[in-house]
C-alpha cells in the first residue's frame, strides 16, 4: 500500500530563500491528506502536480500564520471550483472561528460542507479512523496550543497465493475467508491450512509529524518505532538559547529525538530564514542520527524506506 510524504514548504516564519512556510501531502493507498497549510500551499501543489480536489482531510497543527495562512485561500479556490463533497478539518477550537469570520466579510457561502473537528493539546486522542490507517493527535510544547499528528497504517488483511488456490479451484467467494486466515476443506475432506493457501500482508507502518515544539520527552513514549519522523530544526545547536526562547528544537535535538524513540528514519524541516545553506543542519543531525533527510520542497518520501 503507497505510503509516501510530499514536502510543499519548509519554512519557519515567512517564505525564503525559495523555501515556502510549512506544509506537506500524504498519498495513503491513493488518498490525499493535506498536513499544515502554510502561505503558499496551493502554488506547490500546482508544482508537484497535486490535486487539491483530491484531499478531504486537511490537519493544522496550530495557529501561528505560518502554519496556516493558506488555509482560507485553498478552500476559497476548492469552492470556485465547483467543489460539492465535505472537507474534513482538524485543527485548533478558534480555527473555525477565523474561517467564519473571513467568510462573513467575504459574503462566501461554500458550495460544499467543512466537517470540523477541534485537537485537543492537552491529551492524545484518535482524531481519524477509516479503512486505511488512525491519525492521532500529538501534545507538542510550543508557545501557544500545537499538537503534531501520528499516521498509522491499519493491518492488512492476508494475501491468496493464486497459484495455489486456483490449482486447487477454490471458489472465488471463499478469497475473503482466506485473507481473514480461515482454512479451506476440500469436497473430499482434505483440510488445506491457511499459510499453505496465503501470506501475511506487509508491516503497517506510520508516520510522526512533531511541529513546532521545544525539547520535551512528554511526546517520546507516543512515537516510539515510528517509520518516519518529521521533526522541527529551527536552528543549529549554538543557537540553543534562541530555540528554547522562541520554543524550538535544533538540528541535533530533532537527531536525538529519533535516536530516544528508535525512529527509522527522520525527516528535519521548519528552517529559519537565517540559514541560506541548509547541509550545516543536516550535518548537525545526521552526527547523532545518520538516517536523516532534509525536507526539501517537491520531495517526495516513501514511508519504511531508509536514506542511506
Amino acid at each position: 500500500m503507497k505510503f509516501e510524504v510530499t514536502i510543499l514548504g519548509s519554512s519557519s516564519a515567512t517564505p525564503i530563500f525559495n523555501r515556502n512556510p510549512t506544509a506537506q501531502v500524504l498519498n495513503i493507498n491513493e488518498r490525499l491528506y493535506l498536513v499544515d497549510c502554510g502561505e503558499g500551499t496551493q502554488q506547490q501543489m500546482l508544482r508537484s502536480e497535486i490535486k487539491s480536489s483530491r484531499i478531504d482531510h486537511i490537519f493544522i497543527s496550530h495557529l501561528h500564520g505560518d502554519h496556516y495562512l493558506g488555509l482560507i485561500g485553498l478552500v476559497s479556490s476548492l469552492h470556485l471550483n465547483g467543489r460539492v463533497k465535505p472537507l474534513k478539518l482538524y485543527g485548533p477550537a478558534p480555527l473555525m472561528e477565523i474561517m467564519e469570520l473571513q467568510f462573513k466579510y467575504s459574503d462566501t457561502k461554500l458550495n460544499y460542507p467543512i466537517e470540523f473537528r477541534a485537537t485537543d493539546p492537552s491529551k492524545a486522542e484518535v482524531i481519524l479512523d477509516n479503512h486505511d490507517i488512525t491519525v492521532e493527535t500529538i501534545p507538542l510544547d510550543h508557545r501557544i496550543a500545537t499538537t503534531g499528528f501520528l499516521f498509522k497504517q491499519k493491518k492488512r488483511l492476508r494475501k491468496v497465493i493464486k497459484e495455489k488456490v486456483e490449482a486447487l479451484h477454490i471458489p472465488v467467494e471463499h478469497y475473503p475467508a482466506l485473507k481473514r486466515g480461515e482454512h479451506f476443506k476440500t469436497p473430499d475432506g482434505k483440510l488445506h491450512h491457511n499459510h499453505e493457501l496465503t501470506i501475511d500482508s506487509e508491516r503497517p507502518k506510520c508516520y510522526a509529524f512533531c511541529s513546532d515544539t521545544i525539547y520535551n520527552e512528554q511526546y517520546f513514549k507516543q512515537i516510539e518505532d515510528v517509520d518516519l519522523l518529521y521533526h522541527e530544526a529551527t536552528f543549529l545547536h549554538n543557537m540553543l538559547d534562541r530555540a528554547n526562547k522562541t520554543f524550538h528544537t535544533t538540528a541535533w535535538q530533532a537527531g536525538q529525538v529519533a535516536l530516544q524513540v528508535r525512529a527509522k528514519a527522520l525527516l528535519i524541516g521548519h528552517f529559519s530564514a537565517r540559514y541560506k545553506n541548509l547541509n550545516e543542519l543536516l550535518d548537525e543531525a545526521r552526527n547523532v542520527f545518520p538516517n536523516t533527510e532534509l525536507a526539501i520542497e517537491g520531495s517526495t518520501f516513501e514511508v519504511g524506506e531508509d536514506f542511506v
